[in-house]
């Protein structure tokens, strides 16, 4: 598999290279057909391949908390086109052999193929496996001609081409299934971008849906004639607005045994005269106006650093790593510390690098932030932590995983 693979890559690299222009018009749009086949059909063996190291658990045996976080890693994908890669390979697995066969032959796409394999097992509950096998074929026909929206919008109907006899049962099967998807495909992805600022998407269920207008639609209402803002902008102050009441009520949960808070850092100097600019416990830095507007809210909690960059008066050893040393840890590693995990403080425990027991003290020299999944890791393997000569988490792997036991170190959370 692997030199053929290698002959397709060379194959492919020459058609890069070979000039498109030179190509008719006819030819261009042949060219463009073939180009897409060949992609559906390397994404079938894309799928099978994740599904091998999925089945095996390769990516726990390597340190990561799943399939699609090692993906992340490895192939340099988002978590939730990773996810939607293993839950796919999944879905496909136990799908009729003709939808993956039909992915294979370059007929169908990934999100038909997971339209059809979606429809086809709700079809074979209600009606059976005749029915579910006539399905297949429709649908992998309709493929042909309709988008993944349209068609699972038209396969909610499906058997009243397959299966009439029980078509209103199916209908009402269809809602059934439409509504576990819906809670199946719930989701919020937050992504920083480079100047710290957050990316939100996702996809709400109705319920959810119905919750967030209740609350936001008020709150984004034009502020008078003079309100410039647009309808975006409105919606962005008012989930500000929301959040900043929720964080005001002190009902939240707790962070690592510390109440819900914003973080704030500037230097001591600028802090006894006139703000200066600061730093979130997330990385981003502010204005000096931004830092001064926040400083008068009660929710904001100073951490005061000195003039090496030192933060002061941060408690005396204890067992415990909470309070000022939990919130010192988090400005420092900012999440779990272990390589390739992107999870953020709130989801971290503080583990001693030097056990407690076995004399090591509570301080932040001898401390790391880690996920409940790598802290247990780090305790059951091979994988030992110290800090790098910068003051840093670093992180080296046992032998059988890299000969040369490497220093490795977590690249996804921004450090001042």
């Amino acid at each position: 598999m692997i030199d053929a693979l290698a002959r397709a890559g060379d194959d492919v690299a020459a058609c890069v290279d070979a000039p498109a222009w030179a190509l008719a018009e006819g030819e261009l749009v042949a060219a463009l057909d073939a180009a897409h086949r060949l992609e559906q059909r390397l994404a079938a063996v894309k799928l099978a391949l994740i599904r091998e190291i999925d089945g095996r658990a390769v990516a726990v045996a390597q340190g990561a908390s799943s399939t699609a976080v090692w993906l992340r890693e490895r192939l340099r994908l988002s978590v939730p086109a990773a996810r939607r890669l293993v839950d796919l390979a999944a879905t496909l697995d136990t799908a009729p052999a003709d939808v993956f066969r039909a992915l294979a032959e370059g007929q169908i796409d990934f999100d038909q193929a997971r339209v059809i394999a979606d429809t086809v097992q709700s079809v074979h509950s209600t009606a059976g496996a005749e029915a579910a096998d006539k399905a297949v074929g429709v649908l992998v026909d309709w493929a042909g001609q309709f988008d993944p929206t349209l068609l699972r919008t038209l396969a909610t109907r499906i058997l009243d081409h397959v299966a009439p006899e029980v078509a209103d049962a199916a209908a009402r099967a269809a809602l059934e299934a439409e509504a576990r998807r819906a809670q199946r495909d719930r989701h919020i992805t937050v992504s920083e971008r480079s100047d710290g600022r957050l990316g939100l998407s996702g996809i709400l269920d109705a319920e959810a849906a119905a919750v967030l207008r209740a609350a936001i639609d008020p709150l984004s209402a034009p502020a008078g004639v003079d309100d410039t803002r647009t309808a975006g902008q409105r919606r962005h102050d008012a989930l500000t607005d929301i959040c900043r009441l929720a964080l005001r009520t002190g009902e939240l949960p707790e962070h690592g045994g510390d109440p819900a808070q914003i973080v704030v850092t500037t230097s001591y100097d600028p802090l006894v005269g006139q703000l200066d600019t600061g730093i979130l416990d997330t990385g981003l830095h502010l204005s000096a106006d931004t830092v001064r507007r926040l400083a008068c809210d009660a929710a904001i909690l100073p951490a005061v650093l000195g003039g090496a960059g030192q933060v002061l008066d941060l408690g005396r050893q204890r067992r415990l790593i909470t309070g000022p040393l939990r919130r010192a840890l988090v400005l420092r590693d900012r999440g779990c510390a272990f390589p390739g995990c992107d999870r953020p403080p709130r989801w971290c425990d503080a583990h001693h690098i030097r056990h407690w027991a076995d004399g090591g003290p509570t301080s932040l020299t001898n401390a790391v932030l880690l996920c409940g999944h790598h802290h247990r890791h780090l305790h059951r393997t091979d994988w030992q932590v110290c800090l790098g000569g910068d003051g840093y988490p670093q992180f080296i792997p046992p032998a059988w995983l890299d000969p040369e036991q490497l220093p490795r170190r977590n690249h996804y959370h921004q450090r001042t």
